[in-house]
């Protein structure tokens, strides 16, 4: 989606976030969630800079990875790389377990069990200046201002997030869909 590599290009901390999760070269990696979906979210509400980044959310799927704290490193060596940023890293292969799901066949997939469809929303570098931005369930109600109740999880956790993550205070004009 060529509008919001666009506005993520606008970011150079985003730029940057994208080239040191590419030399991780894991498989189907990316920065997901808040990183991509905040930055339109912010273009929605005419923002001139960013909302502050609470964390940068990498996913990846590699079902063979043997070691279950394999992501801790990958969070240490982001950490080094980039020390004023959050790093939440996580293989998907794995979170099934955890959510109580069956498993998850890729990234995308497993994106499709997030509580709120706008956060299922991902984008990574391909090479120097290229990217590609996914979306498990399109762009159309992310680029609207939405925040979408996804029925694969509960609509009491959907509500509490939205409550505790204060969107409706950072950005008052999204639309709450149930």
């Amino acid at each position: 989606m060529n509008k919001i590599v666009n506005l993520i290009k606008q970011d150079p901390i985003r730029v940057e976030a994208l080239s040191q999760v590419y030399k991780l070269n894991l498989p189907q990696c990316y920065i997901a969630a808040g990183f991509v979906r905040n930055v339109v979210w912010d273009a929605i509400h005419s923002y001139k800079t960013p909302t502050v980044l609470n964390d940068v959310d990498v996913i990846y799927f590699d079902p063979t990875e043997s070691s279950s704290q394999a992501f801790l490193e990958y969070e240490s060596l982001l950490k080094a790389r980039m020390p004023t940023l959050n790093w939440q890293v996580r293989n998907q292969a794995k979170m099934h377990e955890r959510n109580g799901d069956k498993p998850y066949q890729s990234t995308i997939d497993a994106m499709r069990y997030w509580p709120e469809k706008e956060t299922a929303v991902a984008i990574r570098q391909l090479q120097s200046n290229k990217y590609e931005c996914v979306a498990a369930f399109g762009f159309d109600s992310l680029l609207k201002g939405c925040i979408t109740f996804n029925p694969q999880r509960s609509q009491d956790v959907f509500l509490q997030r939205v409550t505790s993550k204060g969107w409706l205070k950072t950005w008052p004009n999204l639309d709450i869909v149930l």
